[in-house]
């Protein structure tokens, strides 16, 4: 099967600049598939402007220009424009960001694009996403850790991957919180969706996806969970193709 993805646990580490640590990752996943533009969808970034989504689209589009322009790659939004699903259909790559998931699926269904990109990146299109980004990738969005601020037509989800990934993965709660740990609410998903796997990915990881393999890349390991089984350890650089 075609598809050239990556899946990036989170944008920014505590104390980095914005896209910091994955930013050798990115260039080197656009470079290898000789990438010179990138179209963004910016629909995750709801509360980065007080004068409305339009403006908050704009400020998130140019911070993350500003990174990809100093990586040598050339940035368009799909807010942009009169007809995003058009733009996505000419598009070299997709790079989704972070934010909120609900609404980020809300708009990306709504406007077309859902579908749009997932035919184009199981035809080979480069995609790329971080938090919310990576989400949308999964066949559904119930293992997002978001507030649901808006109800999207459906849950469904590209499903440019058959399993389920939490970004942002915690092993434990922050001191003093007494509510569910992560591994809780997943362990409730699995309970409902017996058939599903889900990827806990820790912040500084990611999954790079080459037609049917996967090799976990960055600096943490990942945590993957299965109805009735112990959760299992991935070290980074393990190869988890057995998931597709």
């Amino acid at each position: 099967m075609k598809r050239k993805l990556l899946l990036i646990s989170n944008s920014t580490m505590a104390g980095e600049a914005y896209l910091g640590w994955p930013q050798k990752y990115i260039q080197d996943f656009l470079a290898a598939e000789n990438v010179k533009k990138v179209t963004f969808v910016p629909f995750a970034g709801v509360g980065l402007s007080t004068e409305g989504l339009k403006a908050s689209y704009d400020l998130y589009t140019k911070r993350v220009s500003e990174v990809f322009i100093k990586l040598g790659f050339e940035v368009t939004s799909v807010h942009e424009v009169s007809d995003p699903v058009a733009l996505v259909n000419e598009s070299e790559s997709i790079a989704v960001g972070g934010g909120n998931t609900f609404h980020l699926v809300s708009e990306m269904q709504n406007t077309g694009i859902m579908d749009a990109i997932k035919k184009r990146a199981f035809d080979g299109m480069p995609y790329m996403g971080w938090s919310a980004g990576s989400n949308v990738a999964c066949p559904t969005l119930m293992t997002t850790n978001d507030m649901p601020i808006i109800e999207p037509p459906s849950f469904n989800c590209m499903g440019l991957i058959p399993f389920q990934i939490n970004p942002h993965y915690l092993d434990s709660n922050p001191e003093g919180h007494g509510g569910e740990t992560r591994e809780q609410r997943i362990d409730e998903f699995l309970v409902v969706n017996r058939h599903m796997k889900v990827l806990g990915l820790r912040e500084a990881s990611m999954l790079y996806v080459s037609d049917d393999n996967i090799k976990l890349l960055g600096s943490r390991d990942a945590r993957l969970f299965s109805f009735g089984s112990k959760p299992q350890e991935f070290e980074s650089g393990s190869e988890l193709s057995f998931l597709l």
